[in-house]
Formats: structure tokens, sequence, C-alpha cells
């Protein structure tokens, strides 16, 4: 008999697929120099039987490592539900991401919260869906492509590890739409604005559900 008030070692342990041969896998990961500082995300996307259905690694802007992660999860779901994806298994090596989805881990920083929002809602949506955490090796090709993602923008490192980002990368240019949750009388955009100080910029309102 157990004792009272311990819980079972696989409380929180994903439930296995009934069938899973048809479960499709997606290597999600983030990266960046500074912290916050150039930032990029990859997502790969395999098929039940290996091979790559999708892949990419894609220059984000100025953002934390941990947002950059975000943008990678919810990139896969994005394009799972796009091409009528029902049954995901997300494996990541951030800890912070994989235990705040799994609902262990509180979500804290006002930046990740409209971000974990999105994303749980979307694996909602899912016949199945699970996210696991991996060791780093394990996931190495997602992290080599949101690399490669950072070095296309021409940043510099230098010798002591320092980074800079290219002018070009911080200048925006051109309209675009951006989701943001207003909360305390301040809007709170879900993505990173890669804006310069003291820019100027004129907000239209549309509300969404």
């Amino acid at each position: 008999m157990k004792p009272r008030g311990i819980l079972p070692a696989r409380l929180f342990s994903d439930p296995s697929p009934s069938h899973p041969d048809e479960v499709f896998t997606a290597q999600v990961d983030g990266a960046s120099r500074g912290n916050p500082g150039p930032a990029a995300y990859a997502v790969i996307i395999r098929r039940p039987d290996g091979s790559v259905v999708y892949q990419l690694g894609k220059y984000l802007g100025n953002a934390t490592n941990n947002v950059a992660e975000y943008f990678a999860l919810i990139t896969a779901l994005d394009y799972c539900a796009e091409h009528n994806i029902s049954r995901l298994r997300v494996r990541s090596d951030s800890e912070l991401l994989v235990r705040q989805l799994q609902g262990r881990y509180k979500v804290k920083s006002a930046s990740l919260k409209p971000l974990h929002e999105r994303a749980l809602r979307q694996s909602k949506s899912f016949g199945y869906f699970a996210i696991e955490h991996v060791p780093r090796e394990l996931n190495a090709e997602a992290d080599a492509l949101a690399n490669a993602a950072l070095d296309r923008t021409g940043e510099v490192r230098s010798a002591s590890g320092n980074s800079k980002s290219p002018s070009a990368a911080a200048t925006v240019t051109g309209a675009r739409t951006i989701r943001a949750q207003f909360r305390g009388g301040v809007l709170h955009p879900a993505e990173p604005l890669d804006l310069p100080e003291d820019s100027c910029v004129e907000i239209t309102i549309s509300r969404k559900t």
C-alpha cells in the first residue's frame, strides 16, 4: 500500500498513443546570441516512418532564447494544423518550454504568457499530443538549423563570444500584422517587434477572439 501524499512516479508522463505508428514527430529549437539578442528558431517535422516532411530555420530578430523556443513550437503546431496532422509528439531540449506546456512550471514572464496560451490552446486541438524533454545532443539537427539561420544574417561574433546584430536586421520596413493582448491598460505583443528605440508606429485595432 502506498503512503498517503506520495504521488505516482508517472503522474505527468504522457500516455502512449493507441496507434504509435501514426504519430508525427516535431523537433523544435531556439537560439539567441545575447539573450536577448539576435535570435532564430528551427523546426523539423517527420512522418511516422521517420522521413522529413517539413523543416525550417528562420531568423526572428532581437529576442530571448525562450521566446525563440516558443516560436519554434507554435510554427510546428501551425504547420500540422494547416496540413491536417492530428497526432503529434514534440521533442525539445528546453526544459522550461516542455515543463510549462505540461503544466509543471508556472509562466511568469510577460513576454512568454501570450505565446504559452496560444501554444497550449493549439495543442488541445490535436487528437493526440505529447511534448517531451530530450538531451541537447538528441536535438542537434534542430539546433544546427537554428544557428545556421543566425549565421545567414551576417552576424559577427567576436573572439570573446560577444555578438553584434547587423544594422540591416534591426531595420523594419513596410506594414505587418502583429497580434497583441491588452492587459492592465497596455498592449503586450505576442512576438518581438524588433523596432529601433523611439520608433513611431501606427496601430489599427481589430479585436480577435
